[in-house]
């Protein structure tokens, strides 16, 4: 029914009165309805707006559990179970959070495939590209930080495993260790701090870096498969000629997006919240117990590359032990591509018009990355310890031979308009 004169009025004049005091409409404009997004946006540009829905979902879910949750030694792992036997709707909250934290990675890691694929990291979108990559360091220690607090067995062992790590580190090793754990070995003061870091000051920091985020990409543009820049080809009215207004098109557009994604997402909460142990292990249904070490000790399947490659360093330099240049290769591993924009020497952005190189190195990064993640699930053998020291090298090869492979390549001439396809 079409709204009167006197409600279009008074809707007209609440937000006269709104914008007098605050830019809502200002604000809107400049960020949806004369946003001007590129007309050629496909698949891989669903994820930055799921991204965001996940992360909501986590916060919303996250906050309803801790309502009923006891970060003590003793009431840690009886509050989880109390949650899913006595709490109304208890087991869908945790299953929509732990289902949730691996969806999460899932669109983070595509969204993050999708940069990589068209140049989204390259100039004028360096700072976006830092600020997103400092979402995702921010992102693995939230992760991390909440895998201890239903306090299970392979949450506990796991837990373990990388805080001791940090001991490796010369000199200052022990003295760190103590500090992060809060006491000398793992134990109610260590999950009653990462309970408040996981709780508070984590989301806290997520949520700054997203808005900050946002901001910085809606200042120089969304990047589009071409990569080229939709703002030098405008109208007489200034309006890119390859560009559309966010909303309603793309608003709309997403919502498409959004309901295909929550039949598979709210499937696996229904039927296979576990995810065939991949989601949530088997020894986590078990309270922790210093005493009992799990049969073989992994972190969930998004920490999986990299905790493979922290086994590949096997070997002692300079009179450091092997543990140690394992944490280093671990950490460098994640922090490395915050170093794309001035690594990719290409004269053009988009996989799409670079050579053949560019394309086989993005190739076998990606096997890389895969098959680090299942040799990360599975027990230590010297063959596996051998294929994870091979995929680390080739995980490298991709970021250290880059400036190299895409300054002799021969590219393809971009278009000067955005295609269709």
């Amino acid at each position: 029914m079409k709204p009167s004169n006197t409600q279009e009025s008074k809707f007209t004049k609440s937000m006269a009165w709104l914008d007098a005091r605050f830019p809502a409409t200002e604000t809107f404009e400049y960020h949806m309805s004369r946003y001007y997004a590129p007309k050629n946006f496909n698949f891989f540009y669903y994820f930055g707006i799921l991204a965001t829905v996940m992360l909501v979902n986590q916060l919303v879910t996250g906050i309803w559990l801790t309502m009923n949750y006891v970060p003590t030694g003793a009431g840690a792992f009886a509050s989880v179970e109390f949650i899913m036997r006595d709490v109304e709707y208890g087991w869908l909250l945790r299953y929509l959070h732990s289902t949730g934290a691996s969806f999460f990675f899932i669109v983070v890691y595509l969204h993050m495939y999708r940069a990589l694929m068209y140049g989204s990291y390259r100039g004028p979108r360096e700072l976006l590209w830092l600020i997103g990559m400092a979402i995702f360091v921010a992102l693995m220690a939230e992760g991390f930080f909440g895998y201890l607090l239903p306090w299970g067995n392979m949450s506990y062992w796991g837990a373990q495993v990388i805080v001791s790590l940090v001991g490796a580190i010369p000199y200052i090793g022990p003295d760190l260790m103590e500090w992060v754990r809060g006491d000398f070995l793992m134990s109610e003061a260590t999950l009653n701090r990462f309970f408040a870091l996981h709780v508070i000051a984590l989301p806290l920091v997520l949520v700054m870096l997203v808005f900050v985020h946002f901001v910085a990409l809606h200042h120089v543009g969304s990047n589009n498969p071409d990569g080229i820049d939709i703002k030098k080809t405008k109208d007489s009215n200034g309006v890119p000629l390859d560009g559309i207004p966010f909303h309603p098109y793309y608003t709309v557009h997403d919502i498409h997006a959004l309901v295909v994604f929550f039949i598979i997402f709210l499937g696996f909460v229904f039927f296979a919240p576990e995810g065939w142990g991949y989601f949530l292990e088997k020894p986590n249904f078990e309270m922790a117990d210093p005493l009992k070490t799990p049969e073989h000790i992994a972190p969930v399947w998004y920490y999986t590359p990299f905790y493979s490659m922290l086994r590949a360093a096997t070997y002692p330099l300079f009179g450091v032990p092997a543990k140690f240049w394992g944490f280093v290769v671990m950490v460098g591993a994640i922090i490395i591509p915050a170093v794309l924009p001035w690594l990719d020497r290409s004269p053009v952005r988009s996989m799409r018009y670079k050579g053949m190189w560019s394309k086989v190195m993005l190739g076998q990064f990606v096997v890389s990355f895969f098959i680090l993640g299942y040799l990360g699930t599975k027990g230590p053998t010297d063959v596996r310890t051998a294929a994870a020291q091979f995929f680390t090298m080739t995980y490298f090869a991709y970021f250290v031979l880059m400036p190299w492979y895409t300054r002799i390549e021969k590219c393809k001439p971009e278009p000067d308009r955005v295609t269709a396809r």
